[in-house]
C-alpha cells in the first residue's frame, strides 16, 4: 500500500494568485518547494505576470561540485585534453538535466565553479603556478559547453512541429 511520509508531505499556497493572497493576509512571499533536484519559486516575468521559476537545488549543486573536486584530484596528472574531455561529459550531463528556462544563473555559476576547481587542480600540479585565468579561460572555452536552455518552456513542451 502506498502511504505519504508526514515529514515530506505538506500543503502550501503556491501559484498565480498566492502572492497577492498572502500579501492581503499580511504574510510574506509564497513558499518554495523542492522536487526532482529543483527549487520551485513563484516569480514574475518581465511583464509582471506570474511565472514559475525553477532553480537548481543548492545542496545538489554543492554535492556535485564536491564530487568533481575529489575526482579532479584523482585525475590531477592526466593530460589536459583528457581532463577536458572528462569535464565536458560531466558538465554536459549536468546541463542536459538542469538546462531549463529560468535556471541559466545556476548553470553559469556551476560552470564557473567547475572552471575554478580545474584551475586550482592544475595549479597544484607544479610549483610554477602557470595556470593563469587567461589560460584556464581558453581551456574552458575549448572544452566546456556554455550554459544555454536545452529544454522548452512548459507551455511549448508538447507543440510538436513536423517538417512537411
Amino acid at each position: 500500500m502506498l502511504s505519504l511520509h508526514p515529514d515530506k508531505t505538506r500543503r502550501i499556497e503556491f501559484g498565480r494568485h498566492s502572492a497577492a493572497n498572502r500579501k492581503q493576509r499580511g504574510l510574506g512571499k509564497p513558499e518554495t518547494f523542492a522536487f526532482l533536484g529543483f527549487t520551485f519559486i513563484c516569480g514574475k516575468s518581465r511583464r509582471g505576470r506570474f511565472q514559475l521559476k525553477r532553480k537548481t537545488r543548492s545542496d545538489r549543486m554543492r554535492a556535485k561540485l564536491k564530487d568533481i573536486k575529489v575526482e579532479l584530484r584523482r585525475r590531477m596528472h592526466w593530460p589536459i585534453p583528457q581532463q577536458g574531455k572528462w569535464l565536458r561529459q560531466i558538465v554536459g550531463g549536468h546541463f542536459a538535466y538542469f538546462a531549463v528556462p529560468t535556471n541559466i544563473r545556476a548553470l553559469t555559476a556551476f560552470r564557473y565553479r567547475v572552471i575554478d576547481l580545474w584551475r586550482r587542480t592544475l595549479q597544484r600540479r607544479s610549483q610554477k603556478g602557470d595556470a593563469t585565468w587567461e589560460r584556464i579561460a581558453q581551456l574552458a572555452n575549448d572544452y566546456l559547453p556554455r550554459p544555454c536552455n536545452l529544454h522548452p518552456w512548459p507551455s511549448v513542451r508538447f507543440a510538436v512541429k513536423y517538417s512537411r
